[in-house]
């Protein structure tokens, strides 16, 4: 699984014109599933991202998750994080799941999200044309992904400070 996570101060998804859902400060997750990814992957993501410490603390340092700040979460459904572009100039979505397989395992880690935080998740709709607008609060935006393969876990690494 993938996911770009950007810290916002606002943000809202709108399908066919008409707002679905609307978060102020918090995360929007844009969240790709790989073909072979499962429950395990969804699991753990989304703990990851609760985790994910990329809000300020006191001393103005990013040290504290949205689990302990209060914020909320948006999540929308996105295969094209999975485009291969290296070849040619149309993207390849090989890599990405099937919606039949995707669509369960996005609404798991929109689960397992929910447990996390409970009431603070708000979610587009899958495979919908949607329009997500956003402020992106710092800039703060990481790539995140939970890999089924074995050895290719590519969270990210703590930093110079120990994070």
């Amino acid at each position: 699984m993938r996911a770009v996570v950007q810290r916002v101060s606002d943000a809202a998804v709108s399908i066919g014109g008409r707002r679905v859902a609307s978060i102020g400060h918090g995360l929007v997750v844009l969240l790709g599933v790989r073909a072979g990814d499962g429950p395990h992957e969804a699991a753990r993501l989304a703990e990851k991202i609760a985790q994910l410490r990329i809000f300020d603390d006191a001393a103005g340092r990013m040290n504290r998750s949205v689990a302990e700040t209060g914020g909320d979460v948006l999540v929308v459904s996105q295969f094209t994080l999975y485009g291969d572009t290296r070849k040619g100039r149309r993207p390849s979505y090989i890599d990405a799941a099937p919606p039949a397989t995707a669509e369960p395992l996005y609404a798991r880690f929109v689960g397992e999200l929910e447990r996390l935080l409970p009431g603070r998740v708000r979610t587009g709709e899958f495979r919908a044309m949607m329009a997500v607008a956003l402020v992106n609060d710092g800039p703060v935006t990481l790539l995140v992904e939970q890999d089924a393969r074995p050895g290719h876990d590519q969270t990210p690494t703590a930093g110079a400070d120990g994070g």
